[in-house]
Protein backbone atom coordinates (compact mmCIF):
# COMPACT_ATOMS: atom_id res chain seq x y z
CA UNK A 1 0.00 0.00 0.00
CA UNK A 2 1.57 3.47 -0.73
CA UNK A 3 2.16 5.80 1.70
CA UNK A 4 0.98 9.43 1.61
CA UNK A 5 3.50 11.56 2.73
CA UNK A 6 3.14 13.43 6.10
CA UNK A 7 1.58 16.73 5.27
CA UNK A 8 3.54 20.39 7.15
CA UNK A 9 1.41 23.07 8.88
CA UNK A 10 -0.02 24.26 5.69
CA UNK A 11 -1.25 22.36 2.68
CA UNK A 12 0.87 21.88 -0.10
CA UNK A 13 4.29 22.72 2.56
CA UNK A 14 7.45 21.72 0.80
CA UNK A 15 8.93 20.28 3.81
CA UNK A 16 7.33 17.26 4.79
CA UNK A 17 7.78 15.76 8.36
CA UNK A 18 10.10 13.19 8.72
CA UNK A 19 9.18 9.96 9.21
CA UNK A 20 8.94 8.23 12.40
CA UNK A 21 9.75 4.26 13.22
CA UNK A 22 6.88 4.83 15.72
CA UNK A 23 3.79 2.97 13.76
CA UNK A 24 6.07 0.18 12.79
CA UNK A 25 7.33 -0.47 16.52
CA UNK A 26 6.15 -4.17 16.95
CA UNK A 27 8.00 -5.34 13.65
CA UNK A 28 11.28 -3.19 14.60
CA UNK A 29 11.51 -4.78 18.33
CA UNK A 30 10.91 -8.34 16.81
CA UNK A 31 13.39 -7.62 13.93
CA UNK A 32 15.93 -6.00 16.31
CA UNK A 33 15.60 -8.65 19.63
CA UNK A 34 16.23 -11.46 17.14
CA UNK A 35 18.98 -10.06 15.39
CA UNK A 36 20.31 -9.19 18.90
CA UNK A 37 20.04 -12.95 20.08
CA UNK A 38 22.15 -14.55 16.94
CA UNK A 39 24.87 -11.90 17.89
CA UNK A 40 24.95 -13.17 21.28
CA UNK A 41 24.75 -17.08 20.15
CA UNK A 42 27.32 -16.39 17.76
CA UNK A 43 30.08 -14.34 20.89
CA UNK A 44 28.58 -16.25 23.58
CA UNK A 45 29.33 -19.83 22.51
CA UNK A 46 32.75 -18.88 21.63
CA UNK A 47 33.36 -17.71 25.15
CA UNK A 48 31.77 -20.97 26.75
CA UNK A 49 33.59 -23.56 23.88
CA UNK A 50 36.29 -24.40 26.27
CA UNK A 51 34.29 -25.05 29.21
CA UNK A 52 32.09 -27.53 27.40
CA UNK A 53 34.78 -28.78 25.07
CA UNK A 54 36.62 -30.02 28.25
CA UNK A 55 33.47 -31.21 29.94
CA UNK A 56 32.05 -33.29 26.92
CA UNK A 57 35.98 -34.25 26.34
CA UNK A 58 35.83 -32.81 23.14
CA UNK A 59 38.91 -30.27 22.89
CA UNK A 60 40.52 -32.40 19.85
CA UNK A 61 37.00 -31.50 17.94
CA UNK A 62 36.90 -28.19 18.88
CA UNK A 63 36.60 -26.34 16.04
CA UNK A 64 33.80 -28.66 14.53
CA UNK A 65 31.19 -26.87 16.58
CA UNK A 66 31.67 -23.62 15.18
CA UNK A 67 32.18 -25.11 11.44
CA UNK A 68 29.06 -27.30 11.69
CA UNK A 69 27.53 -23.93 12.88
CA UNK A 70 29.07 -21.79 9.75
CA UNK A 71 28.86 -24.61 7.01
CA UNK A 72 24.62 -25.08 7.95
CA UNK A 73 24.31 -21.51 7.78
CA UNK A 74 25.73 -21.78 4.13
CA UNK A 75 22.90 -23.42 3.03
CA UNK A 76 20.65 -21.37 4.29
CA UNK A 77 21.48 -18.32 3.40
CA UNK A 78 21.57 -20.13 -0.54
CA UNK A 79 18.08 -21.38 -0.05
CA UNK A 80 16.36 -18.21 1.99
CA UNK A 81 16.46 -15.48 -0.45
CA UNK A 82 14.77 -17.47 -3.12
CA UNK A 83 12.39 -18.86 -0.89
CA UNK A 84 11.58 -15.13 0.15
CA UNK A 85 10.90 -13.75 -3.17
CA UNK A 86 8.57 -16.96 -4.49
CA UNK A 87 6.46 -17.33 -1.27
CA UNK A 88 6.93 -14.55 1.04
CA UNK A 89 8.86 -14.23 4.19
CA UNK A 90 6.62 -15.85 6.42
CA UNK A 91 7.63 -19.38 6.15
CA UNK A 92 11.32 -18.58 5.68
CA UNK A 93 11.06 -16.88 9.57
CA UNK A 94 9.05 -19.43 11.31
CA UNK A 95 11.26 -22.20 9.67
CA UNK A 96 14.74 -20.50 10.58
CA UNK A 97 12.86 -20.31 14.15
CA UNK A 98 12.08 -23.56 14.50
CA UNK A 99 15.51 -25.01 13.62
CA UNK A 100 17.33 -22.21 15.27
CA UNK A 101 15.10 -23.28 18.67
CA UNK A 102 15.59 -26.75 18.16
CA UNK A 103 19.07 -26.96 17.60
CA UNK A 104 19.82 -24.68 20.69
CA UNK A 105 17.95 -27.05 23.13
CA UNK A 106 19.66 -30.16 21.42
CA UNK A 107 22.86 -28.40 21.99
CA UNK A 108 21.75 -27.45 25.78
CA UNK A 109 20.84 -31.11 26.66
CA UNK A 110 23.57 -32.92 24.82
CA UNK A 111 25.32 -35.98 26.60
CA UNK A 112 27.95 -36.42 24.12
CA UNK A 113 29.71 -34.39 21.81
CA UNK A 114 28.39 -35.88 18.58
CA UNK A 115 24.55 -34.99 19.55
CA UNK A 116 25.82 -30.89 20.04
CA UNK A 117 27.38 -31.02 16.73
CA UNK A 118 24.08 -32.00 15.21
CA UNK A 119 22.03 -29.09 17.39
CA UNK A 120 25.25 -26.86 16.38
CA UNK A 121 23.93 -27.53 12.45
CA UNK A 122 19.92 -27.36 12.76
CA UNK A 123 20.78 -23.39 14.80
CA UNK A 124 23.12 -22.86 12.00
CA UNK A 125 20.61 -23.74 9.22
CA UNK A 126 18.09 -21.77 11.15
CA UNK A 127 20.51 -18.65 11.84
CA UNK A 128 21.36 -18.42 7.70
CA UNK A 129 17.68 -18.72 6.60
CA UNK A 130 16.89 -15.87 9.49
CA UNK A 131 19.37 -13.31 8.59
CA UNK A 132 18.59 -13.52 4.87
CA UNK A 133 14.74 -13.24 5.45
CA UNK A 134 14.69 -10.49 7.85
CA UNK A 135 16.60 -8.34 5.43
CA UNK A 136 13.89 -8.91 2.82
CA UNK A 137 11.65 -8.39 6.00
CA UNK A 138 12.72 -5.04 6.09
CA UNK A 139 11.85 -4.21 2.66
CA UNK A 140 8.35 -5.84 2.95
CA UNK A 141 7.43 -3.86 6.08
CA UNK A 142 9.51 -0.15 6.54
CA UNK A 143 9.05 2.75 3.81
CA UNK A 144 12.03 3.34 1.68
CA UNK A 145 12.87 6.35 3.49
CA UNK A 146 13.16 4.50 6.68
CA UNK A 147 15.46 1.48 6.02
CA UNK A 148 19.08 2.96 6.09
CA UNK A 149 17.77 3.94 9.58
CA UNK A 150 16.76 -0.21 10.37
CA UNK A 151 20.02 -1.22 8.96
CA UNK A 152 21.81 0.95 11.15
CA UNK A 153 20.10 -0.68 13.93
CA UNK A 154 20.90 -3.77 12.87
CA UNK A 155 24.60 -2.79 13.51
CA UNK A 156 23.87 -1.23 16.72
CA UNK A 157 22.09 -4.86 17.73
CA UNK A 158 25.59 -6.34 17.74
CA UNK A 159 26.79 -3.86 20.42
CA UNK A 160 25.59 -5.01 23.55
CA UNK A 161 25.73 -9.08 22.70
CA UNK A 162 29.59 -8.05 22.14
CA UNK A 163 30.39 -5.65 24.94
CA UNK A 164 28.02 -7.94 27.45
CA UNK A 165 28.02 -11.30 25.82
CA UNK A 166 31.41 -12.68 27.29
CA UNK A 167 31.19 -11.81 30.23
CA UNK A 168 27.68 -13.20 30.63
CA UNK A 169 28.39 -16.41 29.22
CA UNK A 170 31.53 -16.76 30.42
CA UNK A 171 29.97 -16.70 34.43
CA UNK A 172 27.28 -18.81 32.87
CA UNK A 173 29.75 -21.69 31.79
CA UNK A 174 31.77 -21.07 34.81
CA UNK A 175 29.61 -20.45 37.95
CA UNK A 176 26.49 -22.65 36.48
CA UNK A 177 26.72 -24.54 33.65
CA UNK A 178 27.51 -24.03 30.27
CA UNK A 179 24.22 -25.88 28.60
CA UNK A 180 22.03 -22.42 29.55
CA UNK A 181 24.09 -20.27 27.06
CA UNK A 182 22.20 -22.63 24.74
CA UNK A 183 19.05 -22.78 26.28
CA UNK A 184 18.19 -19.46 27.88
CA UNK A 185 17.96 -18.19 24.15
CA UNK A 186 14.99 -20.26 23.31
CA UNK A 187 12.65 -18.62 25.63
CA UNK A 188 13.90 -14.77 24.85
CA UNK A 189 13.43 -15.87 21.30
CA UNK A 190 9.46 -16.46 21.41
CA UNK A 191 8.36 -12.62 22.36
CA UNK A 192 9.72 -10.95 19.06
CA UNK A 193 8.89 -13.83 17.00
CA UNK A 194 5.17 -13.58 18.10
CA UNK A 195 5.41 -9.23 17.95
CA UNK A 196 6.81 -10.19 14.15
CA UNK A 197 5.52 -13.24 12.23
CA UNK A 198 1.63 -12.46 11.89
CA UNK A 199 3.09 -8.86 10.30
CA UNK A 200 4.74 -11.21 7.58
CA UNK A 201 4.35 -11.28 4.22
CA UNK A 202 2.93 -15.03 3.01
CA UNK A 203 3.33 -14.67 -1.10
CA UNK A 204 5.85 -13.57 -3.66
CA UNK A 205 7.00 -10.17 -4.73
CA UNK A 206 6.25 -10.63 -8.32
CA UNK A 207 3.03 -11.83 -9.95
CA UNK A 208 3.08 -15.17 -10.97
CA UNK A 209 4.74 -15.64 -14.89
CA UNK A 210 6.76 -12.32 -14.57
CA UNK A 211 10.06 -13.34 -16.24
CA UNK A 212 11.90 -11.06 -13.43
CA UNK A 213 11.14 -14.04 -11.04
CA UNK A 214 12.97 -16.92 -9.89
CA UNK A 215 11.74 -20.40 -11.41
CA UNK A 216 11.12 -23.54 -9.93
CA UNK A 217 14.27 -25.46 -11.58
CA UNK A 218 16.68 -22.02 -10.75
CA UNK A 219 15.73 -22.48 -7.02
CA UNK A 220 16.15 -26.11 -7.32
CA UNK A 221 20.02 -25.50 -8.64
CA UNK A 222 20.53 -23.05 -6.07
CA UNK A 223 20.08 -25.57 -3.50
CA UNK A 224 21.54 -27.99 -5.11
CA UNK A 225 24.70 -25.59 -5.22
CA UNK A 226 24.30 -24.81 -1.23
CA UNK A 227 23.91 -28.58 -0.75
CA UNK A 228 27.42 -28.69 -2.80
CA UNK A 229 29.33 -26.42 -1.00
CA UNK A 230 28.02 -27.40 2.70
CA UNK A 231 28.86 -30.81 1.92
CA UNK A 232 32.05 -29.58 1.01
CA UNK A 233 33.31 -27.91 3.36
CA UNK A 234 32.35 -30.41 5.52
CA UNK A 235 34.15 -32.84 4.04
CA UNK A 236 37.22 -30.93 4.07
CA UNK A 237 37.19 -30.43 7.62
CA UNK A 238 36.46 -34.29 8.02
CA UNK A 239 39.36 -35.36 5.79
CA UNK A 240 41.94 -32.90 7.20
CA UNK A 241 41.01 -33.96 10.62
CA UNK A 242 41.19 -37.72 10.57
CA UNK A 243 44.37 -37.56 7.80
CA UNK A 244 46.42 -39.80 10.51
CA UNK A 245 44.03 -42.46 10.51
CA UNK A 246 42.93 -42.33 6.81
CA UNK A 247 46.71 -42.25 5.47
CA UNK A 248 48.22 -39.67 2.99
CA UNK A 249 46.25 -41.39 -0.27
CA UNK A 250 42.51 -41.51 1.25
CA UNK A 251 43.44 -38.04 2.87
CA UNK A 252 44.31 -36.73 -0.49
CA UNK A 253 41.26 -38.10 -2.49
CA UNK A 254 38.93 -37.00 0.17
CA UNK A 255 40.26 -33.09 -0.03
CA UNK A 256 40.09 -33.18 -3.68
CA UNK A 257 36.81 -34.32 -3.34
CA UNK A 258 35.78 -31.70 -1.27
CA UNK A 259 37.16 -28.53 -2.67
CA UNK A 260 35.30 -30.11 -5.81
CA UNK A 261 32.29 -30.23 -4.40
CA UNK A 262 32.95 -26.28 -3.19
CA UNK A 263 34.21 -24.89 -6.32
CA UNK A 264 31.49 -26.59 -8.02
CA UNK A 265 28.96 -25.56 -6.24
CA UNK A 266 29.93 -21.41 -5.09
CA UNK A 267 30.77 -20.81 -8.77
CA UNK A 268 27.14 -20.26 -10.17
CA UNK A 269 26.20 -18.56 -7.56
CA UNK A 270 29.25 -15.60 -7.70
CA UNK A 271 30.46 -13.58 -10.54
CA UNK A 272 32.25 -15.00 -13.60
CA UNK A 273 35.56 -14.86 -12.53
CA UNK A 274 35.40 -14.70 -8.62
CA UNK A 275 37.78 -17.75 -7.90
CA UNK A 276 40.39 -16.70 -10.27
CA UNK A 277 40.33 -12.99 -8.86
CA UNK A 278 39.47 -11.19 -11.90
CA UNK A 279 39.59 -7.51 -11.60
CA UNK A 280 36.83 -5.35 -9.72
CA UNK A 281 33.78 -7.15 -8.68
CA UNK A 282 34.95 -10.40 -8.91
CA UNK A 283 37.85 -9.46 -6.73
CA UNK A 284 35.87 -7.90 -4.37
CA UNK A 285 33.29 -10.37 -3.41
CA UNK A 286 36.38 -12.68 -3.25
CA UNK A 287 37.99 -10.61 -0.54
CA UNK A 288 34.77 -10.89 1.50
CA UNK A 289 35.47 -14.60 1.64
CA UNK A 290 39.17 -13.85 2.32
CA UNK A 291 39.31 -11.51 4.97
CA UNK A 292 36.65 -13.47 6.71
CA UNK A 293 38.40 -17.13 6.62
CA UNK A 294 41.71 -16.04 7.86
CA UNK A 295 39.87 -13.84 10.93
CA UNK A 296 37.31 -15.98 12.26
CA UNK A 297 39.45 -19.16 11.84
CA UNK A 298 41.98 -17.38 14.46
CA UNK A 299 39.65 -15.57 16.44
CA UNK A 300 37.51 -18.96 17.06
CA UNK A 301 40.65 -20.56 18.86
CA UNK A 302 41.66 -17.15 20.64
CA UNK A 303 39.43 -18.21 24.03
CA UNK A 304 40.89 -21.59 23.45
CA UNK A 305 44.46 -20.44 23.80
CA UNK A 306 43.87 -18.09 27.20
CA UNK A 307 42.28 -21.05 29.08
CA UNK A 308 44.38 -23.15 27.87
CA UNK A 309 47.97 -21.63 28.08
CA UNK A 310 47.55 -18.81 30.03
CA UNK A 311 45.09 -19.85 32.60
CA UNK A 312 42.37 -17.40 31.96
CA UNK A 313 38.45 -17.79 32.72
CA UNK A 314 36.09 -18.30 30.36
CA UNK A 315 34.73 -14.64 30.95
CA UNK A 316 38.31 -12.84 30.96
CA UNK A 317 39.37 -14.77 27.65
CA UNK A 318 35.59 -14.07 26.07
CA UNK A 319 36.91 -10.32 27.25
CA UNK A 320 38.97 -11.04 23.45
CA UNK A 321 35.90 -10.72 21.31
CA UNK A 322 34.66 -7.59 23.16
CA UNK A 323 37.55 -5.94 21.87
CA UNK A 324 37.11 -7.66 18.42
CA UNK A 325 34.02 -6.13 18.22
CA UNK A 326 35.27 -2.34 19.52
CA UNK A 327 37.97 -2.60 16.91
CA UNK A 328 35.75 -3.88 14.11
CA UNK A 329 33.14 -0.63 15.12
CA UNK A 330 36.31 1.93 14.97
CA UNK A 331 37.45 0.61 11.09
CA UNK A 332 34.04 0.55 10.34
CA UNK A 333 33.59 4.14 11.56
CA UNK A 334 36.87 5.35 9.30
CA UNK A 335 36.04 3.89 5.91
CA UNK A 336 32.38 5.62 6.46
CA UNK A 337 33.83 9.05 6.95
CA UNK A 338 33.30 11.81 4.26
CA UNK A 339 36.66 13.22 4.52
CA UNK A 340 37.84 9.37 3.50
CA UNK A 341 39.92 10.30 0.53
CA UNK A 342 42.21 7.00 0.57
CA UNK A 343 40.83 4.44 -2.90
CA UNK A 344 39.00 2.03 -1.75
CA UNK A 345 41.17 -1.10 -3.01
CA UNK A 346 44.09 0.60 -0.76
CA UNK A 347 41.83 0.16 2.61
CA UNK A 348 42.01 -3.59 1.92
CA UNK A 349 45.70 -3.58 1.30
CA UNK A 350 46.17 -1.55 4.69
CA UNK A 351 43.51 -4.11 6.68
CA UNK A 352 45.22 -6.80 5.21
CA UNK A 353 48.57 -5.71 6.62
CA UNK A 354 47.87 -4.26 9.64
CA UNK A 355 45.67 -8.39 10.50
CA UNK A 356 49.04 -9.82 9.45
CA UNK A 357 50.97 -7.36 11.68
CA UNK A 358 48.48 -8.39 14.57
CA UNK A 359 48.59 -12.10 14.16
CA UNK A 360 52.52 -12.35 13.80
CA UNK A 361 52.81 -10.32 17.33
CA UNK A 362 50.09 -12.93 18.40
CA UNK A 363 52.98 -15.60 18.42
CA UNK A 364 54.61 -13.68 21.33
CA UNK A 365 51.87 -13.64 23.70
CA UNK A 366 51.10 -17.35 23.14
CA UNK A 367 52.54 -18.29 26.43
CA UNK A 368 54.14 -16.97 29.97
CA UNK A 369 56.19 -15.19 30.45
CA UNK A 370 54.36 -12.80 27.97
CA UNK A 371 50.98 -11.27 29.48
CA UNK A 372 47.99 -13.10 28.16
CA UNK A 373 46.08 -9.32 28.86
CA UNK A 374 48.16 -7.70 25.79
CA UNK A 375 45.79 -10.05 23.13
CA UNK A 376 42.93 -7.91 23.82
CA UNK A 377 44.34 -4.30 22.60
CA UNK A 378 46.06 -6.45 19.83
CA UNK A 379 43.42 -8.07 18.32
CA UNK A 380 41.08 -4.66 18.94
CA UNK A 381 43.97 -3.98 16.09
CA UNK A 382 43.52 -6.47 13.94
CA UNK A 383 39.56 -5.85 14.27
CA UNK A 384 40.22 -2.43 13.05
CA UNK A 385 41.28 -3.92 9.65
CA UNK A 386 38.30 -5.78 9.32
CA UNK A 387 35.88 -3.05 9.41
CA UNK A 388 37.98 -1.21 6.75
CA UNK A 389 37.82 -3.81 4.07
CA UNK A 390 34.90 -5.57 5.28
CA UNK A 391 32.62 -2.85 5.00
CA UNK A 392 34.03 -1.59 1.69
CA UNK A 393 33.75 -4.79 0.26
CA UNK A 394 29.70 -3.88 0.46
CA UNK A 395 30.04 -0.18 -0.74
CA UNK A 396 32.16 -1.55 -3.53
CA UNK A 397 29.15 -4.43 -4.69
CA UNK A 398 26.72 -2.14 -5.07
CA UNK A 399 29.27 0.72 -7.30
CA UNK A 400 30.73 -2.21 -8.93
CA UNK A 401 27.56 -3.33 -9.80
CA UNK A 402 25.84 -2.73 -12.86
CA UNK A 403 21.75 -1.78 -12.81
CA UNK A 404 19.59 -4.44 -11.89
CA UNK A 405 22.39 -6.50 -10.45
CA UNK A 406 22.74 -5.61 -7.18
CA UNK A 407 21.07 -8.44 -5.90
CA UNK A 408 22.68 -11.11 -6.98
CA UNK A 409 26.12 -9.58 -6.52
CA UNK A 410 25.16 -8.32 -2.92
CA UNK A 411 23.47 -12.31 -2.34
CA UNK A 412 27.07 -13.65 -3.96
CA UNK A 413 28.68 -11.67 -1.15
CA UNK A 414 26.56 -13.13 1.88
CA UNK A 415 27.71 -16.29 0.45
CA UNK A 416 31.58 -15.86 0.26
CA UNK A 417 31.08 -14.09 3.53
CA UNK A 418 29.44 -17.40 5.04
CA UNK A 419 31.62 -19.78 2.71
CA UNK A 420 35.31 -17.58 3.81
CA UNK A 421 33.80 -18.03 7.66
CA UNK A 422 33.15 -21.74 7.29
CA UNK A 423 36.66 -22.90 5.63
CA UNK A 424 38.82 -20.60 7.93
CA UNK A 425 37.03 -22.18 11.05
CA UNK A 426 36.88 -25.65 9.30
CA UNK A 427 40.61 -26.17 8.00
CA UNK A 428 41.97 -23.83 11.65
CA UNK A 429 39.72 -26.65 13.12
CA UNK A 430 41.01 -29.72 11.30
CA UNK A 431 44.34 -28.92 11.64
CA UNK A 432 44.32 -28.15 15.67
CA UNK A 433 42.20 -31.95 15.73
CA UNK A 434 44.98 -33.43 13.74
CA UNK A 435 47.93 -31.98 15.68
CA UNK A 436 46.25 -31.88 18.93
CA UNK A 437 48.82 -32.63 21.89
CA UNK A 438 46.82 -33.44 25.04
CA UNK A 439 49.91 -34.10 26.94
CA UNK A 440 52.77 -31.83 26.03
CA UNK A 441 50.26 -28.89 25.35
CA UNK A 442 49.35 -26.87 22.31
CA UNK A 443 51.76 -23.68 22.36
CA UNK A 444 53.72 -24.91 19.11
CA UNK A 445 50.44 -25.93 17.32
CA UNK A 446 49.33 -22.29 18.28
CA UNK A 447 52.40 -20.82 17.11
CA UNK A 448 52.41 -22.71 13.69
CA UNK A 449 48.58 -21.29 13.23
CA UNK A 450 49.09 -17.65 13.65
CA UNK A 451 51.94 -18.06 11.61
CA UNK A 452 50.24 -19.35 8.90
CA UNK A 453 47.23 -17.00 9.00
CA UNK A 454 49.45 -14.03 9.10
CA UNK A 455 51.68 -15.08 5.95
CA UNK A 456 47.96 -15.91 3.99
CA UNK A 457 47.01 -12.28 5.15
CA UNK A 458 49.81 -11.10 3.00
CA UNK A 459 48.84 -12.81 0.52
CA UNK A 460 45.16 -11.52 1.04
CA UNK A 461 47.08 -7.91 0.39
CA UNK A 462 48.59 -8.10 -2.16
CA UNK A 463 45.09 -9.18 -3.59
CA UNK A 464 43.55 -6.42 -2.81
CA UNK A 465 45.66 -4.80 -5.37
CA UNK A 466 43.03 -6.34 -7.63
CA UNK A 467 40.06 -5.08 -6.40
CA UNK A 468 40.48 -1.88 -8.70
CA UNK A 469 39.36 -2.33 -12.07
CA UNK A 470 41.75 -1.46 -14.35
CA UNK A 471 39.51 0.68 -17.15
CA UNK A 472 38.59 3.13 -13.74
CA UNK A 473 39.82 4.73 -10.83
CA UNK A 474 38.29 3.65 -7.32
Amino acid sequence: MKRLPSQGPEAGAPNPAPASLAPYWASLAGIITLITLIAFEAIAVSTAMPVLARDLDAVREYGFAFSAFIAAQLLGVTLSGGWCDTAGTRWPVVTGLVLFGAGQVICGLAPVYPVLLAGRALAGAGAGLLVVALYVVVADVFPSELQPRVFSLFSAAWVVPGVAGPALAGWLAEAVSWRLVFLLVVPLAVPPALALVPRLRSGPTREPGDPAGLTRSHLRRRALCGVAVTAGVLGLQWSLGEAQSLGAVLTVLAVAVGLALVVAGFRPLAPRGTLRLGRGLPTVIALRGLFAGMFFGAESFLPLMLTSQHGFSAAHAGLVLTGGVAGWTVGSYIQGRPSMRIPRHLLFVSGALLISAALFCLTLLIRPPASGWLVLPLWACCAVGMGLAMSSTGVLTLRYSEAGQEGRNSSALQLSDALGAALGIGLTGAAFAAWHDPVGGDARLFTVMWVCSGAFALLVALAGFRARPASAPV
